[in-house]
Order: structure tokens, then sequence, then C-alpha cells
């Protein structure tokens, strides 16, 4: 059996790959690797268990929920809410685990199981291979020990976590949101009552689109991953800025009030200085990941703060995070963490702050973004290919080497192996676009016949 666990939980098409009965024994599992670990020792377990709204998710939840009851776990339903506020009220409430449905960003069709340990943080990696090794022992037949009558778990429908976690948003903000006037794309997805409530909470003036989610529509045409809407929308009703998000609300992207795309690297810059500010950038520096544009890196270099590069994954940016003791870190992509304040990417927190400082400054969003200028970036893929060679092809290494020198200091190459198809993607970044693209398909011709 091939790795369930990617680097965000276990996803696939729903009731294709990702079936009732993989999610009730991934849960049983789970919990009962957990028990092994002493986690549940002294007390009686409790679990938080969330979704996004896609219709997959009704009858995987019902599975989720069946799974850790039948192992004895009592479990706290909160429904429809975002990954980040399932990760926050598994930390808040004192749960032993956190269950989030959801497969993000990704289409209606697809879902996906992730866990939190205790605290609202990521299980470990050798945690989630012993869940596996777990599943797959009872799945071919070795009996569950189950428990039975006062033993088993008892199921809540924990209608006090909307507000519980709004309450949490408003309340780490660093100033009110009053005077601003904001349009939120929520991807029909898990933000769609929490990111209009929160923001209109703190003062903001609030319209909203892609926020009526009716189980089929989630990410279809509009949230992050299809900002046309949210800009026109941004322009037609003369706000200051407005948010998209994805289907999990953990990702936050922007628009200026000319309708301007502000990525995740600029969202980064903004946030940064103004936590600087504050006192709140631990060590001065901000995390990234290889990935993150070169023009990123130089503007936090000409302020005087330092960016550590990660590999590319919200996952790294966190350990990163977490072992060195920054308080700030995040992806091109929109994933931003305040780990102050959140255990994951939070797009409602983020989307919050980056208002505020607006707020704040009385600057607009444009001029606050201006601290960094976007390079640009070409990616290409290059398809069948043998991509273990990438770092050992003495025909590549030569031609990274005469781009690296073609491009200078204004510009950079990065090839990165796909960790789940045969393909190499080829990224450069110049001064100028003509010549990134010109360079990224030489680039990819060389790769494609050296490896391919």
């Amino acid at each position: 059996m091939g790795r369930l666990f990617g680097t965000d939980g276990v996803r696939g098409v729903a009731n294709a790959d990702l079936t009732a009965e993989l999610a009730l024994g991934l849960s049983v599992a789970a919990a009962h690797v957990l028990a092994e670990a002493g986690t549940f020792e002294g007390h009686r377990p409790t679990a938080v268990v969330g979704r996004d709204p896609r219709a997959s998710g009704e009858f995987l939840e019902a599975a989720v929920v069946a799974g850790l009851a039948s192992a004895g776990v009592d479990v706290l339903r909160v429904g429809v809410l975002p990954t980040p506020a399932v990760a926050y009220l598994t930390g808040s409430l004192g749960a032993d685990i956190g269950v989030m449905l959801s497969a993000s960003h990704n289409a209606m069709p697809d879902n996906g199981v992730k866990f939190f340990a205790r605290g609202g943080h990521k299980l470990a990696d050798e945690l989630e291979d012993r869940i596996e090794t777990v599943y797959e022992q009872h799945r071919t037949g070795e009996p569950w020990s189950r428990p039975t009558g006062a033993g088993v778990g008892r199921v809540t429908d924990y209608t006090e976590g909307f507000d519980r976690y709004v309450a949490h948003l408003i309340a780490v903000l660093p100033n009110r949101l009053d005077g601003i006037k904001v349009v939120l794309d929520e991807a029909h997805g898990a933000a769609a009552r929490v990111s209009p409530e929160a923001f209109a909470r703190a003062g903001a003036e609030v319209v909203t689109i892609g926020a009526e989610p009716d189980g089929l529509n989630i990410n279809e045409g509009c949230g992050s991953t299809h900002m046309e809407l949210l800009r026109a929308a941004v322009v037609e009703h003369g706000a200051d800025l407005g948010i998209a998000h994805d289907g999990d609300a953990d990702r936050c992207l922007a628009v200026d009030a000319a309708g301007e795309e502000v990525d995740g690297d600029q969202i980064l810059a903004v946030l940064a200085l103004a936590m600087r500010e504050s006192g709140h950038l631990r060590k001065d520096t901000v995390v990234g990941t290889v990935m993150s544009n070169l023009g990123f890196k130089m503007a936090m270099e000409r302020e005087g703060i330092q960016l550590v590069q990660t590999a590319v994954g919200d996952r790294y940016v966190l350990e990163s995070m977490k072992a060195e003791g920054f308080a700030l870190g995040g992806e091109q992509s929109g994933h931003v963490i305040v780990l102050d304040h959140a255990t994951t990417g939070d797009g409602t927190l983020t989307g919050l702050m980056l208002a505020a400082r607006v707020a704040a400054t009385g600057r607009t969003l444009a001029d606050l973004a201006g601290v960094m200028q976007r390079l640009p970036q070409v990616l290409i893929n290059v398809p069948d290919v043998d991509k273990s060679r990438v770092g050992t092809s003495p025909e590549v290494a030569t031609a990274v080497a005469r781009a690296e020198h073609e491009l200078g200091d204004t510009g950079r190459v990065l090839l990165r192996k796909s960790g789940t198809e045969p393909l190499v993607r080829v990224m450069v970044e110049a001064a100028d676009l003509e010549q990134a693209r010109a360079v990224a398909g030489q680039l990819a011709d060389v790769v494609k016949s050296a490896l391919g």
C-alpha cells in the first residue's frame, strides 16, 4: 500500500479513493495510536470534528464520528468551520484530537481527512505512519479492542464553536477596522459565515461574494484560485481592499483598491514590517520557502529583516518556525502563519491583520505592498522525465550555471522535482519577463533532453 498521508492529510476523490470505510478505519486507528502514545492517559478522551461544505463531507463526517466514538472517544461535532478554526478549538477546548474534513482548494469531488494533535498542532510524521500501519493491520483482519457499555464515546453538537472562534480572531487584532470597506470572496467554502462575521464585528463595511455554499459549488470559479470576480468586485464597490480564501480558509490572497492582486509574499512583507514595529516579529525574522519571490527577499534585506527559506509546503515553514521560535511565516500561495495566534495557516486572521494595517496607517494596500517589487516568475513543468537525476545530471548542472550567470544578481533559477508526479518544475525569475521566459524555456529543453 502506498503512503496514505500526504503533506496535508489524506486526500482523494470522495467515495472513490476516500471512502466512508477508509475514513472510519483511519479514525479508529488514530484513536488507538494516540491511546498507545499516552495521549488519553488518566482521562476520558475528547475529539473536535469539523468539515467544509462539500456534499461528501456529510457522510465522511458521519464515518469519522462513528469511528472515534466506537473507539471510546467523546466527539464535539462543530459542523462547517475553517480548518484553522478546528485547530484553534482543538487547543482551546483541551481536546486530545482534532479532525478536519476538507480538500482545501481542490475541486468539489475531492475531499480529505486531516488530524490535529492536542493543542491544535499537526500530527507528527511518525504518528501518521503508525496510524497507517495500525489501519492496515486491522483492515486485513486483526480485530479491534472495542469498548462497550459506558465506555463508548458520546457525540455532542458543539454549536458554540463559531462564536468562540470569531471572538478569538477579534481579540488578537491589533486595532479595529472602522472606516475600511472590504470585499470578501469566500470560495463558497468553510469561511462563508465566519469571515464576514469577523470583519463586521471588527468594524469593517463588508461586501461578500462566493458566500452561498450549496455543497457542490466550493471553489467553483471563485476564491483564491480564481481571483477575477474579486478584482472586479473591489473596483465596482469602491472598496479599500479585497480578501480571497480557499475552500477551507487556511489561505488568504488580497486585491488592492485598483483591482491588482497582492500575493502571499507581499502580504508577508506588509505583516513583517507591522509586527517588527509592534515588537512582535521575534528575532526580526520571517520564514518563507524556496519559491518565495526574489523581490520579497531583496525587500526584507533592505528593511533589515532576515528571511529563512524552507522547502515548499506550509508544514516545512511551520516546522522551522516552531524549532527556532519565529513568529511569522508563509508561502506565496497565501498560507500565512502567525504563530502567536494560530497553529496553522489562517486565511481569516491573515485578512483581518492586513486590513488592520491599512486602517492603522491610513495608507492604501497598494502603497503598503509596494515595499517589495514582485519580479516576474516563469514556471514550466517538464513531464515524463527521470526526476531522480535532476540534481546529478552534468548537462542540467551546466545549463543551470549558464542561466545563473546570465541572470546575475537580479534573477535566479530553481529546479524542483515533483513529489507526486514524474516531472521536474523549472522556475526562473528575472527583472524582465521575456528574459525569464527565454531562460526557462532553454532550461526546460535541457531537462527534457537530459532526463527524458
